[in-house]
């Protein structure tokens, strides 16, 4: 998610609950990267130290999933009280880098 501020108010970021941020100028314009990575956590007593949300018992792995399988984030939300909107986000946020940090090979391919 990306945020733009006029010159001049590079000191005023958009206020968004659970949202980091970090800022570039350049041009006398900034650009404000909003990014909710911090609501995923990984702790070795929970879950065997794999990814999970908040420190939950929700894996990345389980959510991405749950997504692929054409659940929406509404619905997984509904399903499980605990977890909010933005955990879901994050979750295809960190997939998201994750999917970027390895080779892909095109299906079909040998």
């Amino acid at each position: 998610m990306f945020s733009l501020h006029e010159p001049g108010r590079a000191g005023e970021v958009a206020n968004h609950p659970g949202c980091a941020s970090a800022s570039l100028e350049a041009e006398g314009i900034t650009l404000v990267a909003m990014t909710r990575l911090d609501r995923i956590t990984s702790d070795s007593a929970i879950c065997h130290g794999q990814p999970t949300v908040r420190g939950l018992r929700y894996t990345v792995e389980t959510l991405l999933e749950l997504l692929a399988s054409g659940m929406t984030i509404d619905e997984i939300v509904e399903d499980h009280p605990d977890l909010e909107r933005d955990d879901l986000l994050a979750v295809l946020e960190f997939g998201a880098l994750a999917a970027g940090q390895r080779r892909v090979v095109p299906l079909g391919a040998a």
